[in-house]
């Protein structure tokens, strides 16, 4: 089981889909310039117990259309069940990490996925320059421009 701040919800993080965002915590990539490096810290926030979880997807069914995860790749005996209990309430799902790779068996639960450390010469997925690839995985899309004002 792995630890998690309250979770929000979100506009931007996937695009057309109104999202609640779990921030979990124990990151080991550091990307230097991080904007969350309280998540690094694997004893922050609560534990994300099974029924805690549901309480959350339950509360928000009627709300938010994707459940995001920041982060717990690090942990797939953790974030599988919670990728697969999310679809299984119909529920798109989206993994951000900073890891270029991510387990075949965690892709294989998700619509949108998010790879790439932060580097700040090169910006996030709002930057044309940016080494970060947002993916629609049902689509085989990396979808990026969508992040990108004129």
């Amino acid at each position: 089981m792995f630890n998690s701040l309250t979770p929000q919800i979100a506009l931007q993080e996937v695009p057309g889909e109104v999202s609640l965002l779990f921030s979990i915590t124990g990151c080991d990539v550091g990307c230097k310039g991080c904007h969350s490096v309280e998540l690094w810290d694997a004893n922050y926030g609560e534990p994300l117990t099974q029924d805690r979880y549901l309480a959350y997807l339950e509360q928000y069914l009627d709300f938010v259309s994707c459940i995001v995860f920041f982060g717990g790749e690090w942990q797939p005996g953790s974030l599988i069940p919670c990728l697969a209990l999310a679809r299984s309430m119909n529920f798109k799902t989206c993994l951000y990490t900073g890891r270029e790779r991510v387990a075949a068996e965690i892709v294989a639960h998700l619509d949108y996925l998010k790879t790439g450390e932060f580097k700040q010469q090169l910006g996030g997925l709002a930057s044309p320059g940016s080494n970060q690839k947002f993916y629609d995985l049902n689509r085989k899309q990396i979808i990026n421009y969508k992040f990108i004002r004129e």
